[in-house]
């Protein structure tokens, strides 16, 4: 390309040799993107492979690469979203149903005001004095299962709530774990390893072990999993550990477990671990359809979404 069209080759050029990529070799296509060529060249955002092959080229040249201005927005959990719920409390009134639901037993009672104070929870969430401590404002997440998926399902819908359940174990499971066994063994220069990685997402703590202790020692700035049972084969309750509080996940199942972890940081406006952005990223983009077209992702996100789209099981 630079021996063609000089060290700075035009946009249009780096589009069509990016097509022609796709063109040539259709299951590299990401069909998740406009026009699925995006992860080797995006002129929107100046990003992709061909790239940062040319900022390589041109730095070993001694000369400054200058990136193009970025247009497309980092959406992810901590965006403010509009929603159309209804029957929304506000002032005195929401400040009596919290009031109610701190103290009420009747757990359909709690969701009922949960729902009610659905907007006010989210403004406070977005609020930095406030969303520290939405846990002592909304005690009822640590005691009440169910209420993860609920607020989630009033940001996205039943559709975009239900797509992790239905696709992964059918869909994506089987052709992720077939894409996997073709990749070389080996761990790359400034990323963690998959073990690293796992114990980011999910950690083990043995029953009759003190929870406050457990959580005091591991610490963690982000949402992950904690598995508590006998032994890690036979698992009896998934948490979802959040500013060092449990969350009760409804079903005792690593997928259902692994849904409501990925949930709670929309639903708490909680960043993805620093060192899990891309994976994460990965399964909001692909799996849940959440922002596909407006969230940053790197071109490794969308060449693993091309590959694993047309991979046969």
């Amino acid at each position: 390309m630079i021996e063609s069209h000089g060290r700075i080759p035009p946009i249009n050029v780096r589009v069509t040799y990016a097509l022609g990529i796709v063109t040539l070799f259709p299951n590299l296509k990401d069909k998740a993107s406009p026009t699925g060529y995006e992860h080797y060249y995006d002129p929107h955002s100046g990003q992709g492979y061909l790239a940062y092959r040319l900022k390589t080229v041109q730095r070993n040249t001694t000369s400054d690469f200058k990136r193009s201005p970025k247009s497309a927005d980092q959406h992810g959990p901590k965006t403010l979203r509009e929603t159309s719920t209804s029957e929304q409390l506000s002032g005195d009134e929401c400040r009596e149903a919290m009031s109610v639901m701190k103290h009420s037993a009747d757990q359909p009672v709690v969701r009922e005001k949960m729902k009610a104070t659905f907007k006010h929870r989210q403004s406070m969430l977005h609020d930095p004095d406030q969303s520290s401590v939405i846990l002592d404002h909304f005690p009822r997440f640590l005691d009440t299962p169910g209420l993860i998926n609920q607020d989630f399902t009033m940001l996205f819908g039943q559709d975009v709530s239900g797509k992790f359940i239905a696709k992964w174990p059918t869909f994506y499971k089987p052709r992720i774990i077939t894409f996997c066994k073709s990749l070389r063994p080996g761990k790359r220069h400034g990323k963690i390893s998959a073990t690293e990685a796992t114990d980011h997402v999910v950690k083990f703590m043995k029953v009759g072990t003190s929870m406050v202790t457990f959580l005091d020692r591991v610490g963690s700035a982000q949402p992950f999993l904690l598995c508590v049972g006998e032994k890690k084969s036979s698992i009896q309750k998934f948490y979802v550990i959040l500013d060092q509080k449990a969350i009760p996940c409804v079903a005792p199942t690593a997928v259902a477990a692994f849904d409501e972890l990925f949930k709670a940081h929309f639903v708490f406006a909680v960043s993805y671990d620093e060192a899990l952005c891309n994976f994460y990223t990965f399964i909001q983009t692909t799996v849940y359809g959440i922002d596909v077209g407006t969230t940053k992702e790197s071109p490794r996100v969308k060449e693993i979404r091309a590959k694993v789209d047309h991979t046969e099981v």
